[in-house]
C-alpha cells in the first residue's frame, strides 16, 4: 500500500483466477472447469487451450451446469463452475441448494462479474442479492476477494478445501491491497489499517474504497480501523466483537443489497455480543439502475469521500 491508489496500477480479478487455476490444473489432473457459454467472460480461453478435455461448456444452462458439476464431484473430479454471478446464483438457486450445499459436494461455484460489475446491462445483470442468497444456505462458505492476490489465494484455498464454496469476483479493476504471498484464512479478517475512531469494514471492490475513505479520515484526526472481510460465511465474529469494543462504532461497505449480505452478518454479531452504532453502506433496497459500475457505486454513496462523511456522522453518534 506504499503508491497511491490513484496511480497504482488495477488488475482484473477474472485474471488472477484463471492464472492460478491453469498452474493448479498443471498439477492435478482432476480440476475442471464448467462454464454456461462464458468462456470468455471468464477468461477460460487459456485454460480450454491447455486442458481441452477439462473445459467443459454446457451453454446457456445454469442449472444444468451446476448438476453437472456435481456429477464431476461425485465422480472425484474438482469442478470450478464459472458463470456470470447474477446468473449462477440467481437461476441455479435450486440447484445450488440442493446439489451442492444439502449434498455436500466439492464444487467450486465461481460467480464472474459481480455485484454492479456488468453496469450497463442494467437491473437483470447485476448480482446484488448473491451474499443473501449463499450465506443463508449450509455448507458453502462464501467468499469475496479483495484484490488479485487474494483471489489467487482464495482459488488455492478452494481447491484443497473439501466442500464445495462460492466466490466472487468482480471485473472492476482493483489495486494490489494484500501482500505478495497472502495466505487465505476462512473465516478470518485482515486488518488493512488501525485505529480507535470507528471501524470500516469492506469486501470485493469496496476495500481499496474504504481504505482511500480511512486516508481521507487520517487527514482530518481521525484513525479508523480497515478490516478487509473476505469471508461473509463463515464471518471473523473476534473481528467484528473486537473491533466493536476497541473502536466503538462499525461502518460496513458492499457492493450488494443492503438486506442479507456483509453488513446484515456484521450487524448480526453486533446485536448479539457487542452493541455499538453502526452504518450499512450499500445498495438500499432497490433495484440499482444501469451506469457504470463506478458510477453506481459513487451514486449509492460509496465513493471514498462519502464513505468517510459517512464514517464522519457514525462517530458522531457514539456520543
Amino acid at each position: 500500500m506504499n503508491m497511491p491508489f490513484e496511480t497504482a496500477k488495477l488488475h482484473d480479478c477474472r485474471n488472477a483466477f484463471t492464472e492460478t487455476l491453469e498452474q493448479l490444473a498443471a498439477q492435478d489432473s482432476n480440476i475442471v472447469a464448467v462454464c454456461n457459454d462464458s468462456v470468455g467472460s471468464s477468461k477460460l480461453g487459456g485454460f480450454g487451450e491447455k486442458f481441452p478435455e477439462r473445459l467443459i461448456n454446457v451453454g446457456i444452462a445454469e442449472q444444468n451446469m451446476v448438476g453437472v458439476g456435481a456429477g464431476l464431484a461425485n465422480g472425484g473430479k474438482i469442478p470450478f463452475v464459472c458463470a456470470a454471478a447474477p446468473f449462477l446464483t440467481g437461476r441455479a438457486l435450486e440447484q445450488i441448494k440442493a446439489d451442492v450445499a444439502y449434498s455436500e459436494t466439492n464444487v467450486k461455484l465461481v460467480g464472474i462479474s459481480s455485484g454492479m460489475a456488468y453496469g450497463e446491462l442494467g437491473p437483470t445483470h447485476h448480482s446484488i442479492e448473491d451474499f443473501a442468497w449463499i450465506r443463508a444456505l449450509p455448507n458453502v462458505p462464501v467468499i469475496a476477494p479483495a484484490d488479485r492476490i487474494e483471489t489467487a489465494a482464495a482459488i488455492r484455498w478452494a481447491a484443497e478445501h473439501q466442500g464445495g464454496c462460492f466466490l466472487r469476483l468482480s471485473r472492476v479493476g482493483v489495486p494490489d491491497l494484500l501482500p505478495e504471498g497472502h495466505q487465505f484464512r476462512l473465516g478470518k479478517a485482515d486488518m488493512l489499517r488501525d485505529g480507535d475512531a470507528l471501524t470500516i469494514i469492506a469486501n470485493g471492490v469496496l476495500t481499496h474504497r474504504a481504505v482511500l475513505a480511512a486516508a481521507i479520515l487520517e487527514q482530518r484526526g481521525i484513525a479508523a480501523r480497515v478490516l478487509n472481510m473476505a469471508s461473509v460465511r463463515p464471518i471473523d465474529e473476534d473481528a467484528i466483537i473486537a473491533a466493536a469494543r476497541e473502536t466503538g462504532a462499525i461502518l460496513t461497505c458492499e457492493e450488494h443489497t443492503i438486506f442479507g449480505g456483509l453488513g446484515s452478518a456484521v450487524a448480526e454479531v453486533v446485536v448479539d455480543a457487542a452493541p455499538v452504532p453502526m452504518k450499512r453502506l450499500g445498495v438500499p433496497g432497490v433495484f440499482a439502475h444501469t451506469g457504470s459500475a463506478n458510477t453506481l457505486l459513487d451514486d449509492f454513496g460509496m465513493a471514498p469521500e462519502a464513505i468517510a462523511e459517512s464514517a464522519e456522522a457514525l462517530i458522531a453518534r457514539k456520543g
